[in-house]
């Protein structure tokens, strides 16, 4: 990444776009509008909506998540959330892991959702309350990590579920996207 010094580098996450056939958006085009916002540096990884780019020092994350969702809005019709999150931020998360034997044996049933609010702790254990299966959950700032050991497909543990008890909206990203997104924002 060629990045200006002074610049801060951030994760963008973009909820259900390119999954399961709906909401397509070519990460090539995707690109291009955060180019044309002034972003600097933009990569993307997967098809999924995970891009990392520069901005100018002191940059409000919630002010970058306004801006795209406007722009992702006005070029491809859809109404989407955008999670962003610092290259600080993104460390804290991957460091601040409470399940590392999970990370380790079986990272892709492992997740974190990023959300668009802290998660409430009398949410969080209504929503822990509300599992059953297999799955654990933890919050961290403005985040969970949940295992999904029988697998995310089958579970009973939905998006639909998580954000309905924790009152706001997230995205997930598997372990292993989440630590590639890490290797990006360290180049």
């Amino acid at each position: 990444m060629l990045r200006r010094e002074g610049e801060d580098v951030f994760i963008a996450l973009l909820r259900a776009v390119n999954v399961g056939g709906t909401t397509k958006v070519p990460m090539t085009e995707l690109r291009q509008v955060l180019d044309e916002l002034g972003l600097r540096d933009v990569r993307s990884l997967l098809q999924t909506g995970n891009l990392v780019f520069s901005n100018g020092a002191g940059t409000n994350a919630a002010e970058l998540e306004w801006r795209l969702e406007g722009a992702i809005a006005n070029r491809f019709g859809l109404r989407t959330d955008v999670m962003v999150r610092t290259a600080q931020e993104w460390r804290r998360i991957v460091v601040r892991n409470p399940f590392p034997d999970e990370a380790e044996r079986d990272p892709s049933h492992l997740v974190v959702m990023c959300l668009k609010d802290a998660p409430n702790a009398s949410h969080v254990r209504e929503l822990q309350a509300a599992i059953t299966g297999p799955e654990l959950v933890r919050a961290g700032e403005r985040e969970l990590y949940i295992t999904y050991p029988m697998g995310i497909g089958r579970s009973r543990l939905t998006n639909a579920l998580i954000e309905a008890r924790l009152a706001t909206r997230g995205t997930a990203r598997n372990w292993n996207t989440v630590l590639r997104l890490g290797e990006l924002v360290a180049e």
